[in-house]
């Protein structure tokens, strides 16, 4: 039987839109200086671990936090689109203020996590809980016994916890998605993913102490 796969999995750091609450989405924005701070803050505190393979979304705010990785812990990048955010259509750009106040139905459906709704030109929560799920699938057939490192998005993030805790789609989220924040998976073939550790921020907590020293 193959030895599992360890996964480290990371959200990307913070953008301009993050700060402004706009949905990204696949449009290709960039880290804020938070977000670069973040990133570098992520690369220390991961220094000195032994990464097989680094899998980031080809977006750029995914691969400049992976670039950041990549730079100290020497492991290779790979980019993946099929790691991108979910994709919202016509909504990518607008705040979900402005999606209540233009769409207030479509805002309902989306609240409420239906599974089967998508946004005109984008992607339901369905379509992205397949595409994750066999995308890590197959990432993580490649490298038992190893440890990988995947980066992505908030909304990937968010489907892997749930494919790992085997929380429904429209389950009420309960837990963090935190930009740069380290989280930690085991991947098996006869399993699938399980849960080891999630939300461990302590790496920015530190930097945002000394910030507030200087």
């Amino acid at each position: 039987m193959q030895e599992p796969t360890r996964i480290i999995a990371i959200r990307h750091g913070e953008t301009a839109w993050n700060a402004e609450g706009r949905i990204q989405g696949h449009q290709d924005t960039t880290l804020n200086a938070t977000g670069m701070e973040q990133a570098r803050q992520l690369a220390r505190a991961l220094g000195n671990t032994t990464l097989d393979c680094i899998y980031s979304s080809d977006l750029q705010r995914a691969m400049a936090t992976a670039e950041a990785l990549a730079r100290t812990t020497g492991a290779p990048i790979v980019p993946e689109p099929r790691l991108r955010e979910r994709c919202f259509g016509e909504y990518e750009g607008r705040t979900f203020a402005e999606v209540e106040r233009e769409a207030p139905e479509h805002a309902r459906l989306w609240r409420v996590r239906d599974p089967g709704y998508a946004p005109r030109g984008g992607e339901s929560l369905l379509a992205l809980q397949q595409r994750i799920s066999q995308t890590v699938d197959r990432l993580a057939a490649h490298h038992g016994g190893q440890l990988i490192a995947l980066v992505a998005h908030g909304g990937v993030l968010d489907m892997l916890y749930r494919l790992a805790t085997r929380q429904h789609l429209q389950a009420p989220r309960t837990w963090q998605l935190g930009n740069a924040a380290i989280n930690r998976l085991l991947w098996s073939s006869d399993s699938g993913l399980a849960l080891v550790g999630w939300g461990d921020v302590q790496h920015l907590e530190g930097a945002a102490r000394d910030e507030r020293h200087d």
